[in-house]
């Protein structure tokens, strides 16, 4: 059946020249950009990819402007992120190359995907910043966040500075500071499905040094899938945020900000459809709701010669995810993932400078305690095909039925985690050449106190003689499983890289890197309940299939990453572009997996070892004050190279849920209106982009994939310095595609990406 769904089939047996035809493309536009480089046009006036002179007071430990980075870089202005209706992390997939997060299952669910790496669970491959403040937890990645100034996308491992977590890069958003901004701002903003966004903001100065903003947001949506069962939306949300930012600058050379938020939201979610059917139909309930409060505190101090800076933050969720977690009409079982989570950081930072020598040195520290309750209820389906029908099997000669119709496995948790890291970094410039080494020592303790129990019974009866069944015994289970795991890790995360300046243009170098990246190991929380599943059959006579030390735990990920690259920009600044090569080794590989059988959670693995190479490539062209045009690619072959899933050997199979593409093109266009009043518009914006992914391999086995596809966007609007009315459309062609495809007990289902969507959306500042 999958051979027939559009842009969804059977992997089908590739092309060994694909891997060249790819790297021919990237030539292609590599040489188009050299050509570009001895134009001359107008002048520019707004850019996808902007300078970071504005940038270099708020990014605390970025030593140099982002085109003298020595790593592949995207920034998303102010005014393309308005353009793009960019309000949370998802929204900026495809717009930076090899950088993919797909749009499935709840806000919960925040996987991202960079060069090949990336899992659907647990520790992310990319660290989040938002106003210099570190998000430890990527549970608490998706959210939507009002008036945000830019966005910085760094890709490649940032863990020498950043520590774990970033080995695929880094995401810095900042929004805007009450010391630049002043007035009240508003939008709102009306598209299919009743969906509604309405935020408000005001920004003031509360005496000369010091300034304030508060500002609150509100989203909804009816959702945009109907479960068949009962015929409600299975993804309807309400969220709701307000964040308060103080700024206080007590001398020139102080800065003191903070920043407190807090966010309240609730979702349906897990629109997950049934390959085999065709239909969302599952019986029970799913929804996630979270609660989260943050607060950070920065402080900058300018000296002669040095710079400190400290960062310190507080980080609070309240969540609950509830599943149908077979995702069938039939009552088999329930999940419920309800945590209590606080976590502590702190990061000092010093940096200085004497002639062409610039250093940065700083300790980081942090600690997270989670209380985590995880029930699994087994239902009447659940019991008499996952359990009785098993036990049956073994021994039909005295058959069992359950005293119940309904049991708990259930599981709870309380895990301290906490880390101090020490890194440091020296660069010296001579002549053209910028050359840095940095190291950092990381050491993390991970500690997980568990308590699973279960109390149910049955009655075994006696059916040895013909037609006669009767009572030949009754059981009673009564498991209480508590202990303690823990685990230790030190990691040496060294860089090394290389940059030359050429043409005296700041903004041309080309450059070279050496680094090391690092993902946390941890524990297996969900597969607690199939471990008790397990003892439960165990009772009955039926050997284990695994034991608890196989599947409660995985190990850290561990990669080198090798990067040459080049920054292009003529002295107009019309044409720039970046072009990037890198190669990945990678060890002990985090993958997500369903376990075989008829297991309910899912595991956390370690492939043997992994390699992930590609290229990428942007363009950015500004021909005048009224045009702009931008294009990025990103290719990606990454592969196996040592991987047994216990069935067979997977060398040289594609690692799943990567995409090999990513595409991204945008043309921007606006008509000046000549008019004599200040309060009518002074000019129409026309937008024109278009996003590719793919294709994507569900599986480790590579047998089912996503198909390469393109989601059309446009939006015309009228502008004002004051205010602004924008028309806009996503999906304009209405694409079918997937985000997500998995197998759970052998039943395979998938999530459809959204339809096509048209809006409105209005800005005001005053």
């Amino acid at each position: 059946m999958l051979a027939h769904m559009h842009n969804f089939a059977p992997v089908k047996k590739e092309s060994g020249t694909l891997f060249f035809q790819n790297f021919k493309l990237i030539a292609a536009i590599l040489s188009a950009a050299i050509i570009a480089l001895s134009a001359n046009a107008a002048e520019t006036t707004d850019s996808i990819s902007v300078r970071l002179s504005e940038i270099s007071v708020t990014a605390i430990k970025q030593t140099a402007l982002a085109d003298n980075l020595p790593t592949a870089s995207t920034v998303i202005g102010k005014n393309e992120i308005e353009r793009l209706n960019v309000v949370t992390m998802k929204d900026a997939s495809e717009i930076a190359p090899n950088f993919y997060i797909p749009d499935y299952g709840s806000r919960m669910t925040s996987s991202i995907y960079v060069r090949g790496l990336g899992a659907r669970i647990d520790q992310p491959v990319v660290g989040l910043n938002i106003d210099n403040v570190p998000y430890l937890n990527k549970d608490n990645y998706d959210f939507d966040l009002l008036d945000i100034e830019r966005i910085e996308l760094l890709r490649g491992p940032q863990s020498t500075l950043y520590g774990r977590n970033t080995m695929g890069g880094l995401i810095n958003i900042y929004t805007l500071s009450p010391l630049r901004t002043k007035g009240f701002r508003a939008m709102a903003e009306y598209s299919r499905a009743n969906s509604i966004k309405a935020g408000a903001s005001y920004y003031g100065r509360i005496s000369e040094s010091a300034g304030m903003s508060i500002a609150g947001y509100y989203t909804h949506t009816d959702g945009f899938f109907r479960n068949q069962y009962n015929g409600r939306h299975t993804d309807k949300e309400d969220q709701w945020s307000v964040r308060w930012r103080t700024s206080w600058q007590p001398m020139s050379n102080l800065t003191l900000e903070n920043t407190a938020s807090v966010l309240v939201g609730r979702q349906g979610g897990y629109p997950y459809q049934s390959v085999k059917s065709g239909q969302i139909a599952y019986n029970d309930t799913c929804f996630y709701k979270r609660v989260s409060v943050t607060d950070g505190l920065t402080a900058h101090w300018l000296l002669p010669g040095l710079t400190l800076s400290g960062i310190a933050s507080f980080q609070y969720i309240n969540d609950n995810m509830t599943l149908d977690q077979d995702f069938l009409p039939q009552p088999y079982f329930t999940l419920t993932q309800a945590r209590h989570e606080m976590a502590f950081t702190l990061d000092l930072v010093a940096k200085g400078s004497k002639g062409p020598y610039n250093w940065l040195g700083g300790m980081f520290g942090f600690y997270k305690h989670s209380n985590m309750f995880a029930p699994v209820t087994f239902k009447e389906t659940g019991i008499e095909e996952l359990i009785i029908a098993h036990r049956n099997q073994y021994n039909p000669e005295y058959p069992i039925v359950w005293q119940e119709n309904s049991f708990n496995l259930d599981s709870r948790f309380r895990q301290p985690v906490w880390g101090i890291a020490a890194y440091h970094q020296s660069q010296i410039q001579l002549g053209n050449w910028t050359l840095t080494a940095g190291i950092r020592i990381d050491y993390e303790q991970n500690t997980l106190y568990y308590r699973s129990n279960c109390l149910t019974g049955y009655d075994v009866m006696d059916a040895t003689v013909p037609n006669h069944t009767t009572l030949y015994a009754k059981r009673t289970i009564d498991i209480d499983d508590r202990g303690r795991l823990h685990k230790k890790f030190i990691e040496f995360l060294p860089r090394f890289t290389a940059v030359y300046k050429w043409n005296n243009i700041t903004g041309n170098n080309v450059y070279a890197s050496i680094a090391r990246g690092y993902k946390a190991g941890g524990f297996n929380t969900q597969m607690f309940s199939d471990v008790l599943q397990q003892r439960l059959m165990g009772y009955m006579g039926i050997s284990q299939q695994y034991s608890p030390e196989q599947v409660v735990s995985y190990r850290p990920e561990r990669s080198m990453n090798y990067e040459i690259g080049a920054h292009c920009t003529t002295p107009d600044n019309v044409w720039t572009s970046q072009i990037a090569l890198f190669y990945i080794d990678c060890r002990n590989q985090q993958l997500t997996s369903f376990p075989d059988g008829s297991t309910t959670g899912r595991i956390m693995t370690n492939a043997g070892r992994t390699r992930s190479a590609g290229a990428e490539v942007s363009l950015t062209w500004q021909p005048g004050r009224q045009w702009r045009f931008s294009t990025s690619y990103g290719f990606t072959d990454a592969r196996f190279r040592s991987y047994n899933n216990g069935i067979e050997d997977l060398r040289g199979k594609r690692i799943p849920y990567a995409p090999q593409n990513t595409f991204f093109a945008s043309a921007n266009y606006y008509l000046p209106l000549k008019t004599n009043t200040a309060n009518m518009p002074d000019r129409i914006e026309f937008n024109v982009n278009c996003r590719g992914i793919g294709p994507i391999y569900w599986d480790d086995t590579n047998s089912v994939s996503q198909n390469f596809y393109t989601l059309l966007g446009a939006s015309v609007g009228i502008v004002n310095k004051r205010y602004s009315a924008t028309l806009w459309g996503e999906n304009l062609t209405s694409m079918q595609y997937s985000t997500f495809y998995f197998v759970s007990m052998g039943n395979a289902f998938l999530q459809r990406g959204k339809p096509r969507r048209i809006g409105i959306t209005l800005r005001i500042k005053i």
